[in-house]
């Protein structure tokens, strides 16, 4: 699949919290922990299980640095 969304990172699922209509994605990343909140029907679309391996897809208008 190819994107325009340049910051691409690849991970593994590390857990998955479902409730109703969200849910939480942990996926680990080079050692770090990225969240993600996105719908539980996109859950199921993609059947993410933990173990999966992703990539976390970062499009965004304002990223912060600190230093």
């Amino acid at each position: 699949m190819n994107l325009s969304a340049r910051n691409q990172l690849k991970g593994t699922i590390k857990g998955i919290k479902k409730g109703d209509l969200m849910a939480e994605v942990v996926v680990e990343v080079s050692g770090q922990d990225l969240v993600a909140i996105i719908t539980a029907a996109s859950v199921d679309r993609l059947g993410l299980k933990t173990g999966d391996s992703v990539a976390a897809v970062i499009k965004a208008t304002e990223v912060m640095i600190a230093k």
